[in-house]
């Protein structure tokens, strides 16, 4: 039963595995959507914040 504690109600059923991964990732979808690029294979490109410095995705 996956469920949300701080509203106190039930999401739906998963399967223990996908419930366990949903909060690895933190309940958030994008986590979940890096994690779906980096299994399709979707090269992941570093973001320029300022000239010469770069944010690696996690």
């Amino acid at each position: 039963m996956d469920h949300r504690r701080a509203a106190g109600r039930v999401r739906g059923v998963l399967c223990f595995n996908c419930n366990s991964d949903t909060g690895k990732l933190g309940h958030a979808p994008d986590p979940l959507r890096c994690a779906v690029a980096y299994l399709e294979g979707n090269a992941w490109k570093p973001i320029l914040v300022t000239p010469g410095d770069y944010l690696l995705p996690s």
